[in-house]
């Protein structure tokens, strides 16, 4: 069953490749969606994918890339929107 999740990832998350490793992940496990940086320090994740893929997804955002120290990860569904690919913005 294909799911949809936003993670949002807060701690040394910005110049340390996060973005990178979590496309990555992401193609690694064929995740959809998009990363970002956030003004406030934070990476900003709409991911899409089957279930199993995306909770392994999630899991690794939780800890990321091993520059990366992350302090919280916080997680919430949204609707499938069917997209394709993964890009870095």
């Amino acid at each position: 069953m294909r799911k949809a999740v936003i993670i949002q990832v807060y701690g040394r998350v910005q110049g340390v490749g996060f973005r990178y490793y979590t496309e990555k992940k992401a193609l690694e496990l064929d995740i959809a969606g998009f990363v970002q940086n956030k003004g406030d320090g934070s990476v900003y994740i709409e991911a899409e994918g089957d279930e199993i893929q995306l909770e392994q997804f999630a899991d690794w955002c939780k800890s990321g890339p091993r520059w990366a120290n992350v302090r919280e990860c916080r997680i919430s569904e949204m609707p499938p929107l069917e997209i394709k690919g993964f890009n870095v913005r």
